[in-house]
């Protein structure tokens, strides 16, 4: 597979990452930990070397998966995790003391079965804490060697400018798909200024982009998107509108919709590099295959035309949640 570098910071990865949230947290029942190990291995094998967890999917579960499926290469990945919740809850309180992110950092290198975490996130801007403060705990934990490099989830142009003043910031992990552009409004300019990389989450909408989902469908009763405005039965039937004009485009390219949604980011800055997940191979290897479509510039117009008359509908996260993201 291709590699990129995640912007000016020299940590090259895989230009598709894998998510591996879904293996064990938000999206229904776990998978079963040795499917889990050896769909992540077959990800590897495929050419993906960047995987992202935290210590809250699960809670810890994800992060004792990710450590064991990578134990054996693990010179050859480069793994992502984060800090940021009470008790590595997400339900929980937010939570970026200093003291509090060098004990998640010491737990995750022991779940992870490595000596070195290569990318660690602060999950959530935590308003109680000065980014001053947590920059230099990560910067702290950099300069022991136990963290390779720092990067922020959802936090805004003014958190990440702030943080970067400390410690190099070296990637973003927000959502940003075809169905939630708000970056390109809010923070994507500023990490090109900054020359920091942007690992975009949810990059298919947690899955109504591939298409597999419509108003009729049943989620899990553990599934996260039950609570999720935007997938509603009557928004999701209002939004297949999108899944619709999405196909069209795929089946002019001879790609699938996932794939095109994969490549509209992958075409949009060369510091780009998305998370999709999945539990299942055959999705797996349909999102790696995005990597090689390439969508020329009129390509890109195109689909920017087409989307421009589809008005996506609800809000992207319940109130709880939304009050979380750093503005």
């Amino acid at each position: 597979m291709q590699k990129r570098e995640l912007g000016n910071s020299g940590l090259e990865v895989s230009a598709v990452g894998l998510g591996c949230m879904g293996l064990s947290f938000g999206y229904g029942p776990a998978t079963e930990k040795s499917a889990g190990v050896a769909l992540i291995r077959s990800a590897f094998e495929r050419g993906v070397t960047f995987f992202d967890t935290a210590e809250c999917y699960g809670p810890f579960i994800n992060e004792e998966l990710v450590g064991e499926a990578l134990a054996p290469i693990r010179d050859h990945v480069v793994i992502a995790t984060k800090f940021g919740f009470q008790d590595g809850d997400s339900r929980q309180p937010l939570d970026s003391r200093p003291e509090r992110i060098r004990a998640v950092a010491e737990a995750s290198l022991r779940r992870l079965k490595t000596d070195r975490i290569d990318l660690f996130y602060q999950h959530r801007v935590d308003p109680a804490v000065p980014m001053e403060d947590v920059a230099g705990a990560v910067r702290d934990l950099i300069q022991e060697g136990k963290v390779k490099h720092f990067g922020l989830s959802e936090a805004s142009a003014k958190s990440i400018c702030r943080a970067h003043a400390v410690q190099p910031v070296a990637a973003l992990q927000s959502e940003y798909s075809l169905w939630w552009r708000e970056p390109e409004e809010t923070v994507l300019s500023t990490l090109e200024e900054l020359g920091i990389g942007f690992v975009p989450f949810s990059p298919l909408g947690k899955g109504f982009l591939t298409g597999a989902i419509n108003e009729t469908t049943i989620f899990d009763k553990t599934d996260f998107r039950n609570v999720v405005p935007r997938f509603s039965e009557e928004n999701r039937k209002a939004n297949v509108q999108l899944v619709e004009v999405l196909g069209q485009i795929a089946d002019g390219k001879g790609a699938t919709r996932a794939q095109i949604a994969l490549a509209w980011l992958l075409a949009k800055k060369p510091w780009i590099v998305p998370i999709p997940g999945t539990t299942k191979l055959h999705r797996l290897e349909e999102n790696i295959r995005a990597a090689t479509v390439e969508l020329s510039t009129s390509d890109l117009s195109a689909i920017d035309v087409a989307l421009h008359q589809v008005k996506v509908v609800g809000d992207r996260y319940p109130p709880h949640i939304q009050q979380r993201v750093d503005r």
